[in-house]
């Protein structure tokens, strides 16, 4: 049984390696649409933009009280009472302007009580 513990031995690893790396948030863009999918409860998001995003509205964000508003470099949406997109798939929100994934950076999501989700984009 000897032969086995090697065998073992890189299953653990493997394992060990894939939920490791496993992301909260998957986005993607659809036009002006991001797009997300989520396993967890989205309480806030925040990422930068280098002047390509003039305006951020709707989605699924809107539809549970978050307050989105994009700024020259940044875009961020929270909820003041608390409230958050559930996890699932979805448009989060719409961003208006020449959008592309190449001028969206840093993005920060939050979960419950302020845990950091990780978050990226499709491939």
């Amino acid at each position: 049984m000897t032969f086995l513990r090697p065998i073992f031995s890189i299953l653990s690893l493997i394992l060990t390696f894939s939920f490791s790396y496993s992301q909260d948030v998957t986005l993607s863009l659809d036009g002006g649409d991001l797009n997300y999918s989520s396993t967890a409860d989205i309480y806030g998001f925040q990422f930068d933009h280098d002047g390509c995003v003039t305006g951020a509205a709707g989605g699924e964000a809107a539809n549970n009280g978050f307050i989105t508003s994009a700024s020259g470099s940044v875009v961020l949406g929270f909820s003041f009472s608390g409230t958050f997109v559930p996890a699932g798939e979805g448009t989060l929100t719409e961003l208006s302007g020449d959008v592309s994934q190449d001028c969206l950076s840093n993005l920060v999501f939050s979960g419950q009580g302020g845990s950091t989700l990780t978050a990226g984009w499709s491939e």
